[in-house]
């Protein structure tokens, strides 16, 4: 494409809390992306284009500066992590951990899982309740889709958009804990109670859906 953009915002691997940048090759759209920037300024008190105030403050470029020293450390923490939870995932019924291409070059950031209600026993959302009632923080993160929120859900032809894998996908994909903060340990301990409750999910769909009655 003729430019890409990247987010710099507190959730992703590299931060500056706040902020991103554009890259382009084309310096025509360099310096429209910079007047956007800055108000549409082209000097002290003469504006050319609309613009905004979206410039990088000085604090955080210092964090995402001091972010891409520990890149590799991070890199390297978050690997252990996908390693230990494949293999804490692999004898759980219905729990698949999704997989990268061979050729990809990853930061591992995610751990991003599908449940398959068939084999499970419960819904994808149950077991987000129940793990979170345990103080484990899954979620289902890439839900509920683009395409049924606003802006595009009310542009969207007679009858919604029609995208049913998506939509599939949605129902069934959840998020589990990684990062720095997550220690051998506390996987070994979150896959435990992920086993124990698979193991009762009949009396975890029966209470929830119980209280989802109630409510």
């Amino acid at each position: 494409g003729d430019l890409e953009v990247f987010s710099f915002h507190a959730t992703k691997f590299l931060n500056t809390a706040e902020g991103g940048a554009v890259v382009t090759n084309d310096d025509q759209l360099a310096k429209q992306v910079r007047l956007m920037q800055n108000f549409g300024f082209t000097g002290l008190d003469k504006v050319e284009a609309l613009g905004v105030n979206g410039k990088m403050n000085e604090l955080a470029a210092a964090v995402g500066l001091t972010s891409l020293e520990h890149l590799d450390q991070w890199v390297g923490v978050n690997r252990r992590n996908r390693a230990l939870w494949t293999a804490a995932l692999a004898p759980l019924r219905g729990i698949t951990l999704k997989r990268w291409g061979d050729g990809e070059q990853r930061n591992d950031q995610y751990i991003v899982t599908e449940v398959d209600e068939t084999v499970a026993g419960l819904t994808r959302d149950h077991l987000v309740t129940a793990l979170r009632a345990e103080n484990i923080l899954a979620r289902r993160y890439f839900y509920p889709g683009c395409h049924n929120m606003e802006p595009y859900r009310s542009e969207a032809p007679t009858g919604g958009w029609r995208l049913p894998h998506t939509d599939h996908v949605c129902q069934r994909v959840m998020v589990l804990p990684t990062g720095t903060a997550v220690t051998p340990k506390d996987i070994t301990r979150m896959a435990a109670v992920m086993a124990r409750i698979l193991d009762d999910a009949p009396a975890v769909t029966a209470t929830l859906q119980a209280r989802e009655n109630q409510s």
